[in-house]
């Protein structure tokens, strides 16, 4: 893997080459490392650590190493994992649940509630709902499932990838809806199934965490929905919410249908 960090400066002490060194060979570590980690690893106190970094043209320890994960060509997830953990010098499981909140009260504060709406009609009325996701919305993807499939929708999911993605929505029509969890950008599969719904003449409803894009890659209706900025660890908190909303919504509009479905549920539960 390329090392992208700066070039060692002419005047350096004993210290700065070892800890130069150690970084260079040790990259991907040193990105999810706090001060006194790093210091622990080299036996360098965090003074020493300190200087280095200013002596490599930064402020100070956090700066440095927020400034080569910029710079970094890691993976995405990995990327975005270093990004969120630079912010602290440690994990602060208060903080993170903060983070959470604001997620969510960015989310509430950016949801249309017409459209909100106009989702509950199409989902009401559909004769068969697709869902696709891939990687960790998936996750959501299978709580929206369960749920719908406990209230008694006709409902699938869509294989995440390669030709199998085609053969799940291969038989979508008229009246039916396809729901899709495209956050930071669509997938190939995504604009399979959006260029198919042209065709076909189905619905499509999206998950996603971009307030612009281009109209090939639009839904009938989407949802936005805030995870973090770019470079951070994307939370899926506000998908889990606004799939619960939109199970209770939907369950409110049919109340006295899955009332019923649900206590057939329950009473097969019981037998069984």
């Amino acid at each position: 893997m390329e090392i992208v960090i700066p070039d060692l400066p002419n005047k350096y002490t004993k210290s700065d080459a070892k800890l130069f060194e150690y970084i260079s060979n040790h990259t991907e570590a040193f990105l999810f490392m706090s001060i006194s980690q790093l210091s622990k690893e080299t036996g360098m106190s965090e003074a020493t650590i300190s200087r280095f970094a200013k002596h490599m043209g930064y402020q100070d320890y956090k700066d440095m190493r927020s400034k080569m994960i910029q710079h970094q060509p890691l993976g995405g997830a990995a990327n975005k994992l270093a990004g969120t953990l630079s912010k602290n010098e440690s994990f602060d499981v208060q903080r993170w649940f903060r983070f959470q909140q604001e997620c969510i009260k960015t989310t509430a504060e950016n949801i249309n509630g017409e459209t909100f709406r106009k989702i509950i009609e199409t989902l009401k009325s559909a004769e068969r709902i697709y869902i696709h996701a891939k990687n960790a919305s998936s996750s959501a993807a299978q709580l929206l499932f369960f749920r719908l499939r406990r209230l008694g929708f006709n409902v699938f999911l869509i294989p995440s990838g390669g030709s199998e993605t085609i053969e799940g929505i291969a038989h979508a029509q008229r009246g039916d809806v396809a729901i899709l969890f495209s956050f930071s950008k669509l997938s190939k599969e995504g604009k399979y199934i959006l260029d198919y719904s042209k065709q076909a003449g189905f619905s499509t409803v999206a998950f996603t965490s971009r307030r612009m894009m281009p109209r090939e890659e639009c839904a009938d209706y989407s949802m936005y929905v805030y995870r973090g900025e770019d470079r951070e660890y994307h939370s899926v908190s506000s998908a889990i919410v606004m799939v619960d909303a939109l199970i209770l919504a939907l369950s409110e509009e049919i109340k006295s249908v899955a009332t019923e479905r649900l206590r057939k549920v329950q009473e097969l539960k019981r037998q069984y």
